[in-house]
């Protein structure tokens, strides 16, 4: 799947428990995530939340918003077994 978002094209490549949505996603991202090459969105008490995550081959890239770390983000910064969806920006 993809999405369009102000010149931006994503692509929806994890969708764990059926937490994309579409018009929820657009409506949160902001230019701020226009930069990275992923976003993920996990969603715990019926909220969506937003994190930015860098191409580890990246120049901008550090330990926190390392795309190799997605996994710790999730175990150790979201809810335990929670939805969420990861999308990728396609250049």
């Amino acid at each position: 799947m993809k999405i369009e978002l102000n010149n931006n094209t994503y692509e929806l490549i994890k969708d764990y428990k059926d937490a994309f949505n579409e018009e929820e996603f657009l409506s949160k991202c902001t230019d701020y995530f226009y930069d990275y090459d992923y976003v993920v969105g996990d969603i715990a008490y019926g909220k969506l939340r937003l994190k930015g995550f860098y191409d580890p081959k990246s120049k901008k890239v550090n330990k926190i918003n390392n795309y190799k770390n997605v996994s710790t983000y999730l175990t150790q910064n979201c809810a335990p077994d929670c939805k969420y969806f990861i999308v990728k920006k396609i250049k």
